[in-house]
């Protein structure tokens, strides 16, 4: 394979950019508790199907929020009668969503500028 389409192949095959599977989870624990199939539904759905969250990154995910808890868990029955686990932000949770959300729109912001120079304003 040439190196350019390795190097493509590579960058196509990347995750998303640190913390941002955090984030989304703690954005879609503002609307209500949620067990992990729930919010990997919310993502795909919100994303028009862009993006699609796998288990073997979701729950290792749902588990370092835990451990800084920014949201917590209860088990609970589903509507089909299984037991599940939900998890919901914490007031923690919510600073923290504020906190890299505010993060990402200046990043996306420099991002941008970087790569559509004519839109560059000076100050």
């Amino acid at each position: 394979m040439p190196i350019v389409n390795k190097v493509m192949a590579e960058a196509n095959s990347r995750d998303l950019f640190p913390g941002a599977l955090e984030m989304m989870i703690l954005e879609s624990h503002i609307r209500e508790p949620a067990h992990g199939y729930a919010l990997v539904q919310h993502i795909q759905q919100r994303s028009n199907s862009l993006l699609q969250v796998e288990e073997g990154s979701l729950y290792p995910a749902l588990q370092r929020l835990l451990k800084a808890k920014l949201v917590k868990a209860e088990w609970e029955l589903s509507s089909t009668n299984r037991r599940v686990r939900t998890y919901q932000i914490t007031a923690a949770g919510l600073r923290r969503l504020e906190q890299q959300i505010s993060s990402f729109e200046r990043m996306f912001e420099g991002i941008s500028l970087v790569l559509n120079p004519g839109r560059a304003t000076t100050s």
